[in-house]
């Protein structure tokens, strides 16, 4: 079935070991998982990431209807992940897309086989950073949203990360329109934490393999979130790449794509020995 999200899929050689699905963080776009898509692919998955709606090449659907939130967003996944029918995944998630991505896994246990999250928080006590709480308090947010150019979107970025010219063109999208910009402030703006109150203990129970992945760095979502998560989380494995900040996957995409490609490798060792796969 047609899905009306921009993705890149990407197929290995051969009959797929499974499928990595990846969820781009804020605010970035399925852009940013390029070199973990090809390295998944060469391992033999099948490398699937959406833009999500108002982001990339996806169209951002209707503000009336609440288009932007943390809630549409997670419809718009489960939506995009029926569509293109892709049964039990490997979730890769970075950012607001592990906001995004671990509430529909916890929703949908049964399509998790394998959890990659990256600086991101899952945590009903979570605070957000200075930047954020900009964007959800009314006036301060607009003020920002309106004044943003390309050439201040750019200096703001060079601060945090050492994206390229080609990876600034694509982030830039998500700021392209009024309306795109006002779906920003609407997600911030949805993003109270205790929303995730219900959720308590629900990573731990989908019993699945789980990768950390952190920059030792990080300034919106600090190493103590991907500490906390390794032990809520029985058997997580938390790597820190030293001297890298919070766009891991942009500023160091060979070594995320192959932590990324060696994490498959060891699920679908696991599958094939009969372990626990979460399918």
């Amino acid at each position: 079935m047609p899905t009306t999200l921009a993705h890149r899929d990407v197929l290995p050689a051969g009959e797929p070991v499974g499928t990595l699905l990846c969820v781009h963080g804020y605010p970035e776009s399925s852009h940013m998982w390029r070199a973990t898509l090809d390295a998944a692919a060469r391992a033999g998955w099948r490398a699937v990431a959406p833009d999500l709606p108002g982001y990339g090449d996806s169209p951002l659907g209707d503000p009336a209807a609440g288009a932007g939130t943390w809630e549409a967003h997670v419809a718009a996944l489960a939506q995009f992940h029926a569509d293109l029918d892709l049964g039990p995944v490997v979730l890769c998630v970075h950012d607001w897309g592990g906001l995004i991505g671990l509430r529909w896994a916890c929703d949908a246990p049964e399509h998790v086989r394998g959890l990659v999250i990256s600086a991101s928080g899952f945590f009903p006590d979570g605070k957000w950073h200075g930047l954020a709480q900009v964007m959800r308090t009314p006036g301060e947010g607009e003020q920002l949203a309106d004044g943003m150019t390309r050439e201040g979107l750019d200096a703001m970025l060079a601060s945090v990360s050492r994206m390229d010219e080609e990876a600034r063109d694509e982030v830039w999208k998500a700021y392209a329109t009024e309306e795109r910009r006002a779906a920003h402030l609407a997600l911030y703006r949805s993003g109270d934490f205790e929303k995730l109150a219900p959720y308590a203990g629900r990573l731990a129970e989908l019993g699945v393999p789980t990768l950390l992945v952190w920059g030792a760095d990080d300034a919106f979502a600090p190493l103590a979130g991907g500490r906390r998560l390794r032990e809520e989380i029985p058997g997580a494995r938390l790597v820190v790449l030293e001297g890298e900040g919070h766009f891991v996957f942009d500023d160091a995409p060979g070594l995320t794509a192959g932590l990324v490609a060696g994490f498959l490798d060891e699920v679908a060792g696991q599958a094939a020995a009969g372990g626990p796969s979460g399918s």
